[in-house]
């Protein structure tokens, strides 16, 4: 595959190209060894495509993970407690997560809410997600898990893997995903539409195609 268009937002992409080279070439690497025409093994079961194959998104991000593996990139797992009242919330944000808890009893809380948020791909405090999924997948991607890390300072900057536009459909006018996929072009707008510093969090989001 290779990388069509990248957005950077709050300088997601310049912050990789300054201060990761190393992890930006990776990721570039990844990218183009994977070889879209090899993982088009879905029969859809879609009454308007009945039958037809189609890129299956299971099998393409089973093959990222692998790749990325391969380049130790790993799991990563953050813990925080959960609160409504935004002063506690500011209070213990980057606070480690036993501190957090113990914040919370002192302020009445009997029992503080344990929670957390899983990105696959970590390396050098940059996270990466490759997203052939719905539209709500890549929102929760974009504006609460990488948001979530880079409060947390796990991160310095997310990275958003999405299919462009055209490898949705074939040039007869067919489909080549299944419908609701979402897509680099949706997506950017989406972001441009809540203006220039939402979220709050550098990114770099990358349109991918065949």
């Amino acid at each position: 595959m290779k990388i069509t268009e990248t957005y950077s937002h709050l300088n997601g992409e310049e912050y990789l190209i300054v201060q990761r080279p190393t992890i930006y070439h990776e990721i570039k690497e990844v990218v183009g060894q994977v070889d879209a025409a090899s993982f088009m093994t879905k029969t859809s079961k879609e009454k308007t495509m009945r039958g037809k194959r189609l890129y299956s998104p299971r099998a393409l991000n089973k093959e990222f993970a692998k790749l990325f593996r391969d380049r130790n990139w790993s799991e990563s797992r953050y813990q925080y407690y959960v609160t409504t009242n935004r002063k506690y919330m500011e209070e213990i944000v980057k606070r480690p997560l036993d501190e957090q808890r113990e914040y919370l009893i002192t302020q009445g809380i009997e029992k503080p809410i344990l929670s957390y948020k899983q990105t696959d791909f970590v390396k050098d405090r940059v996270a990466v997600e490759v997203q052939f999924g719905k539209y709500a997948f890549v929102a929760f991607d974009l504006f609460v898990k990488h948001l979530l890390f880079y409060s947390g300072d796990v991160i310095n900057v997310g990275v958003e893997v999405l299919p462009m536009k055209s490898m949705a459909s074939d040039p007869a006018g067919g489909r080549r995903l299944s419908t609701g996929i979402a897509y680099y072009e949706g997506e950017v707008y989406n972001i441009l539409r809540h203006g220039r510093s939402s979220p709050p969090v550098p990114l770099l989001i990358i349109g991918i195609a065949p």
